[in-house]
């Protein structure tokens, strides 16, 4: 028979503690990104019904802005290339991004953002920069700045992506 062992670490451990507080983050963003006017209505509202999820974060922080192969947002995203190709149908459907052939091969197909999806790509940038500031004031400067050093260090070079 096992010993009796306390079971409360399960709720507690880094790990958790760090997905809870990854997905407030991201929902965050998304409630501020609903609420801005640049952003197109309909996108917007996807938004605010929590249809965009943190998988379609994915493509907002790893598209590059003169646009990225299929392979290569895959890649930076840590997502395999065929769930890739799904978020990356959707947000098409959603008038995000456009796939069009790439200038240096012509097999290939590069993803790059709309008219709109550049708006989404700037409101996510006002929405980061102020669900920050909403941590440094709730947990205080001095602890945002040690967090974000110790997740940095944590991170190494995949923080880098």
């Amino acid at each position: 028979m096992l010993p009796s062992l306390d079971d409360a670490w399960r709720q507690t451990h880094l790990g958790r503690l760090f997905g809870h507080a990854s997905r407030r983050f991201d929902e965050r963003v998304l409630e501020l990104i609903a609420r801005n006017i640049d952003v197109p209505l309909a996108l917007s509202n996807l938004a605010a019904r929590a249809q965009v999820g943190a998988a379609h974060i994915h493509i907002t922080r790893h598209l590059a802005l003169e646009g990225s192969r299929l392979t290569e947002l895959a890649e930076r995203a840590g997502m395999s290339k065929q769930a890739m190709g799904d978020l990356v149908n959707q947000c098409e459907a959603w008038g995000l991004v456009v796939r069009e052939p790439d200038p240096l091969d012509a097999r290939a197909r590069r993803v790059r953002f709309t008219e709109a999806g550049l708006a989404w790509l700037h409101a996510f940038r006002e929405a980061v920069q102020l669900a920050e500031q909403e941590f440094r004031a709730e947990v205080g400067a001095e602890v945002a700045t040690v967090v974000a050093l110790g997740l940095e260090a944590y991170a190494g070079p995949a923080a880098a992506r």
